[in-house]
């Protein structure tokens, strides 16, 4: 026998008799005297012989070893010695020399001691091993409890997180057996928990009958509960090695893990403590994966459903060309994100006219794709009617979006109806003037009124233009000439003008292709902010073209 004992500062069984040395300290499952506190290392110091007496030595650890609150690399020991393990989160050792005060009786030495705290540790190590990040939330939650009530004996328990607001959440309950407790029938005092969660420490309560606690804690001690062991779930978070103040360390509580029982049984017996906050940490760990993971899987399957809407809302677009007796048109529609708040149309009227438009719904993704969805069935149905001009749609889409109330959105857009003589009558609801190219130059549509949607009520104006054959109109978003290249410089109407002047030829869909071409060239790669839609429409009235 070695003649010297250790005792663990809170623990709640016998010092622990060294019976040969060196006797290894650390939180390792194979050392002599397994720790389990954050700031333990794993092989953090050993008991040495030196002499007639002892020392302890410390092994390299991260936050160091003192002994009476001075730091030492190697120390002899006397009787009433502290020895702490690390710095404020640390363990705390009492030294006892066999025949002093503190001593322990024989038989209370560490195989019966380390043996329990091991077979608790292989127990939760065991559940340890399942928690990875393949496992959504409630598997992980769920196997923490069982892991905790098997490796603590309780009754009972379960796991509160912080929801953002910083309030605790009850997320499970489960009982021996692998029960699981319905939230609202899971009754206990909620003073304990919060206190935990506030502090960061553990709370262990050996008797709630005795002293003041059974008039705090009233309706637990009803159901017959007298013992609780609470721990806090926390993530550690390390700084710089090199900086060994406080500041090196943050916690980062998620929440609480906390059981309880009628029966004193295993719940507070030597080594649960420790072992029930190594779990803790491992759990935390487990659990911040766990919800890391199912985020990522709702994101997988909100991708999966914009990526759904995507190709509904290119369903919905017209096909990008189009042509009859007395006209050419192709548009394209490029989103900036998978669904977007622009879109065109064209609408073949009953008096065998051309109906054709673009709008910008204000916004992008979801709400502005499913406007823009609306406003593609208002102008079809508004479209078809015999006689409804421009203005008149106008009126009535504007009219029929302000009654729907859809708070802070709004559209511009440009409508036009082109006739088989040439006559293009139009209204420019607030959008990008189009670029209308004839044999006489160049000239810019925007008669019309205000953006659709804002209010109701308000006039609309119409223009007319008449197109010879090759005439052609080129409508576009501002997501053309707005269009920013990695300098923050925009394309620009100009540009677009430019480009426009070096294209030949009179079919549509080469001219569209260029013009996308000449954006895509200016911007060079830079993130596109808002969508690029383009429209041109080429009067060219065939041999069989009807007046």
């Amino acid at each position: 026998m070695t003649g010297v004992r250790l005792e663990v500062t809170g623990g709640t069984g016998n010092p622990i008799s060294i019976e040969r040395v060196p006797f290894r300290i650390g939180r390792r499952a194979e050392s002599d005297l397994v720790l389990s506190q954050g700031e333990v290392s794993r092989d953090h110091a050993e008991v040495v012989a030196i002499g007639a007496g002892y020392a302890i030595r410390d092994r390299g650890s991260r936050y160091g070893t003192f002994v009476n609150d001075e730091p030492v690399t190697e120390r002899a020991l006397g009787d009433g010695d502290r020895i702490r393990l690390g710095r404020i989160g640390g363990a705390e050792v009492i030294v006892h020399l066999r025949g002093t005060a503190g001593s322990a009786e024989p038989g209370a030495g560490i195989g019966a001691a380390t043996a329990a705290d091991l077979r608790q540790v292989a127990a939760l190590l065991d559940g340890l091993r399942a928690l990875s990040s393949s496992r959504v939330l409630d598997d992980v939650l769920a196997l923490v409890m069982d892991s905790a009530i098997a490796v603590s004996g309780a009754e009972r328990g379960f796991i509160m997180l912080a929801n953002d607001d910083g309030a605790l959440d009850l997320k499970i309950a489960r009982a021996r057996g692998r029960q699981t407790l319905p939230g609202s029938g899971f009754e206990t005092s909620r003073k304990i928990p919060e206190e935990v969660f506030r502090t960061g420490r553990t709370r262990i309560e050996a008797d709630l009958l005795t002293g003041d606690l059974a008039n705090v804690h009233v309706g637990t001690v009803a159901l017959g509960i007298r013992h609780v062991l609470c721990v806090p779930l926390r993530l550690m978070r390390f700084s710089d090695a090199a900086n060994a103040g406080p500041a090196a360390e943050q916690q980062h509580r998620i929440g609480v893990l906390y059981l309880d029982s009628r029966d004193k049984a295993k719940l507070l017996s030597p080594g649960t403590e420790g072992a029930l906050e190594t779990l803790a940490n491992e759990a935390a760990v487990a659990i911040q994966n766990a919800e890391l993971y199912r985020a990522a899987l709702e994101n997988a399957k909100l991708e999966r459903e914009l990526q759904t809407a995507a190709e509904i809302q290119q369903a919905l677009l017209p096909k990008r060309q189009r042509s009859g007796v007395f006209f050419e048109a192709a548009a394209a529609m490029l989103p900036c994100r998978s669904i977007g708040g622009d879109f065109f149309d064209y609408i073949d009227r009953p008096d065998g006219a051309l109906a054709f438009a673009l709008g910008d719904v204000a916004g992008k993704g979801p709400p502005a794709a499913l406007l823009a969805a609306l406003m593609q069935g208002s102008l079809a149905a508004e479209g078809c009617r015999v006689g409804a001009g421009p203005a008149a749609t106008m009126t009535t889409v504007n009219t029929a979006l302000v009654r729907r109330g859809v708070q802070g959105r709004f559209v511009t857009l440009f409508y036009a109806v082109l006739y088989p003589d040439g006559r293009l009558v139009y209204c420019n609801a607030g959008h990008n003037a189009p670029v209308l190219v004839t044999a006489n130059g160049v000239s810019r549509l925007d008669t019309g009124g205000m953006v659709v949607g804002l209010f109701d009520g308000v006039p609309f104006d119409e223009g007319t233009a008449i197109l010879q054959p090759a005439d052609y109109l080129v409508l576009f978003s501002d997501g053309v000439s707005e269009a920013m290249n990695g300098d923050e410089e925009e394309y620009g109407d100009d540009r677009l003008l430019d480009c426009l002047a070096g294209t030949t030829g009179s079919a549509c869909e080469p001219r569209l292709q260029e013009i996308l071409a000449s954006v895509e060239r200016f911007t060079a790669g830079a993130p596109q902010h808002d969508d690029v839609t383009a429209m041109v429409v080429t009067y060219q009235p065939r041999a069989s073209a009807a007046t």
